[in-house]
């Protein structure tokens, strides 16, 4: 019987397939013993996870909080993450369906090749100043790629910890791929600290590119996430090779069954958006290249502290209810947009962007007075973003167990996302004034939790029921005429 077929039966009401679905979850495995109890334990997974994306994404981020890529002039990275976050967020909606076919660890190796190729276009730049358009295709190949990567990366990450564990994963993982951030900082920092050029160094980029190589072959040594036995006995129930049009029908059901997530959407279209402005509206446009770094490491480290605080601390806390939970993360996050924006229009009012395209612009640098009041700015502002990010995935992962499904889940908010990524690094490219970028993005992060709201109040509940992951896949609906057409 085709995949297809199995999934027609169970859209279709196929009992016997509801009740091994069932039987599956619920079935207790016992612990491995040994070496075998430590690897394939979901932290020590969770923890590789981070490793990988330590790796590949934390170099990418280290390189884009730079600003500019690390280079003096910006328009070449601009059109490329222009680029990168279009084909992301295309490609996003449909990464859900490769994760599901081809699985997490080939998924995630897949993606993690991009970021290498990447990083060595700024290189060849370096080197060959008139290779521009290098950057651009590399961003485009990038997009495709990061969707592949972070699609594996969400599923696995909400998937492996049970729920009362998924903000303490969720900040476990944040607090890895953070670290990548801030030891690539710290050596782009000690590289180009004596830098009067502006622009950071070759050696920074050969040193980035080495360690997204290592990361690209990192999920070889992960294991297979059938095999990882959860805390409480239990292990995740993964789609086995589904046809990609058993997956089309999976994220019509997906919408069908569980539409609040929609009132996601306008947060997830937020979530990466704000990174223009702060990356190189901010730290590239008024600050010298030593400064850009050390600022960045600030940023990362500041990150580290906003996914624990929000993630182990609020989100995973045990003495309260989860919705009770929900209604604290939200507020945290609204409270940090309006402490961040509020303190950073009060800078943003002090230059524009003609005055500081200016050659003879004065560069805030480290030995500054007032460099110490501008960079909590950026400390600020990168722990809203990984109170935002932790929060959003944490929403993700309190609407459903089910790998299969987060995997959907998660390829829309990337896509999103990088929608939102998109439209505001080709507003930085083509010059829009500063200000603007600025309003936009406090507006857009406003909406993104009002309407997120909600969601909040109507869908968190204190556990998952059961019956929203077996709608989705195992009992009985009406398959849409086009989707009949399909199979």
């Amino acid at each position: 019987m085709s995949d297809v077929q199995v999934q027609v039966n169970r859209l279709s009401g196929d009992r016997s397939s509801t009740e091994d679905s069932r039987s599956q979850r619920t079935e207790i495995f016992h612990r491995p013993t040994g070496w075998r109890r430590l690897y394939y334990h979901p932290i020590a997974q969770v923890s590789l996870l981070g490793v990988v994306c330590f790796m590949c994404p934390g170099m990418f981020a280290a390189l884009t909080g730079l600003g500019g890529g690390g280079q003096v002039n910006g328009t070449n990275q601009a059109n490329a993450s222009t680029i990168m976050y279009s084909t992301l967020a295309f490609f996003g909606f449909f990464s859900g369906f490769v994760n599901n076919v081809l699985g997490p660890r080939r998924t995630l190796m897949l993606g993690a090749w991009g970021y290498s190729l990447y990083i060595a276009s700024f290189l060849a730049v370096d080197i060959h100043p008139g290779a521009g358009a290098f950057i651009v295709a590399s961003g485009a190949i990038l997009g495709i790629c990061s969707s592949f990567l972070w699609t594996a990366q969400g599923s696995l990450m909400m998937a492996y910890p049970i729920e009362a564990q998924k903000g303490m994963f969720i900040s476990i993982f944040f607090t890895i791929f953070n670290l990548g951030g801030v030891v690539g900082s710290a050596v782009a920092f000690g590289s180009n600290f004596k830098s009067t050029s502006n622009s950071v160094s070759k050696g920074t980029y050969v040193c980035f590119l080495v360690l997204t190589l290592v990361g690209a072959f990192l999920p070889l040594f992960m294991a297979n996430p059938d095999k990882v036995t959860r805390t409480d006995g239990t292990r995740m129930n993964l789609a086995r090779n589904p046809s990609w049009k058993t997956e089309f029908i999976n994220l019509y059901v997906a919408l069908k069954t569980d539409p609040c997530i929609i009132l996601l959407f306008p947060m997830f279209f937020a979530s990466n958006y704000f990174n223009t402005w702060q990356y190189n509206d901010y730290n590239g446009a008024i600050f010298s290249i030593r400064a850009r770094c050390l600022n960045n490491v600030m940023s990362w480290t500041s990150q580290i502290f906003g996914s624990i605080l929000i993630g182990y601390f609020i989100l995973d806390r045990r003495k309260l209810r989860r919705r009770i939970r929900a209604f604290y993360g939200w507020l945290l996050v609204f409270f940090f947009i309006f402490v961040v924006h509020v303190w950073a229009y009060f800078y943003q009012k002090t230059y524009t962007r003609a005055e500081e395209a200016a050659t003879d612009a004065y560069k805030i640098d480290i030995t500054d007075k007032r460099y110490s009041a501008y960079v909590w700015v950026m400390i600020f502002y990168g722990f809203l973003n990984s109170t935002w990010q932790t929060y959003a995935y944490w929403l993700m992962g309190a609407m459903s167990n089910d790998p299969a499904k987060l995997a959907v889940f998660t390829g829309f908010y990337k896509s999103l996302q990088s929608a939102g990524a998109a439209g505001a690094w080709r507003a930085d490219a083509v010059g829009t004034p500063y200000m603007n970028i600025f309003l936009s993005t406090w507006c857009l992060t406003v909406a993104g939790m009002v309407i997120a709201a909600p969601m909040v109040y109507l869908r968190v509940t204190d556990h998952t029921d059961v019956k929203w992951d077996e709608h989705s896949y195992d009992v009985p609906m009406t398959i849409p005429d086009a989707a009949q057409q399909v199979i």
